[in-house]
């Protein structure tokens, strides 16, 4: 169930209380991993195929809806850069201008990316629409974050992969913030979610997902799953057990269930 956030920083949220936390759990990923096999069987079949059926956190996360630019290419690259601002805030990086900053530190990440080419040629219209919303999103982070100490291990904009169904699907992540240690006696690793959008289900079933990737990933059961809106400010947590893990599996079910129904 969701965990009630009360306090004012994702910091905070994070953290949790440290007096409750779980023993540590290396014994799940390997009973998650075989009853995801086992449904993948059934409904991917032996046959090897031509491409993997790719499976992404966009998957569970559905289309949803909120504060939107109208426009595909800008709400996509409004996502990139908040991400971008994002990764410049936990690293304690001076941010003068979001928008620019975060274009400058994106073109030194991934400059032949087609989508900063689109935003480097907007229109001026365009271009002060999005950054307007950047700007908006940015005080919401700013105010809402706090500080992620380097004694947290913190990583960001952590790329996932998992092949199942000996190589017939996919699993895919980013995880925008994980922070903590698979080496400690208790649960000790925590992840967030950075959506532009307001929180509903999908935001839920993404952050069930993460948890499951990353246990399937590092064979540990991670401490906590959190969401945070830079649209609303707000902050969901779920605290991860088997229970949670075994909702995410049904979950990535259903996604490969309805990708392999034949019109």
């Amino acid at each position: 169930m969701l965990i009630p956030t009360t306090v004012a920083l994702l910091a905070d949220v994070v953290r949790g209380d440290r007096s409750r936390r779980p023993p540590r759990d290396d014994a799940s990923a390997a009973g998650l991993r075989a009853l995801l096999e086992d449904h993948f069987f059934e409904l991917l079949g032996p046959q090897l195929r031509v491409t993997p059926l790719i499976i992404s956190s966009a998957n569970l996360r559905g289309t949803g809806s909120g504060r939107d630019l109208g426009d595909g290419t800008l709400s996509h690259a409004r996502g990139m850069i908040v991400s971008t601002i994002f990764r410049l805030l936990v690293a304690q990086v001076h941010v003068e201008d979001p928008f620019d900053d975060a274009v400058t530190a994106w073109r030194g990440d991934r400059p032949r990316d087609p989508l900063l080419d689109a935003v480097l040629h907007l229109d001026p219209d365009q271009s002060a629409r999005l950054r307007a919303d950047v700007e908006a999103h940015y005080r919401v982070l700013l105010s809402g974050l706090g500080t992620i100490p380097s004694s947290w291990l913190p990583r960001t904009s952590l790329r996932v992969r998992q092949l199942l169904a000996g190589g017939n699907a996919e699993l895919r992540d980013v995880i925008d913030l994980m922070v903590g240690s698979n080496r400690a006696t208790v649960a000790n690793v925590a992840l967030v979610d950075i959506t532009t959008s307001p929180l509903g289900a999908g935001a839920e079933r993404a952050m069930r997902y993460h948890a499951l990737v990353q246990t399937l990933r590092s064979g540990v059961v991670p401490l906590r799953t959190v969401a945070f809106s830079s649209a609303t400010g707000e902050f969901w947590a779920l605290d991860v057990d088997h229970a949670l893990l075994v909702r995410a599996v049904g979950d990535v079910v259903d996604v490969v269930a309805r990708a392999t129904v034949t019109p």
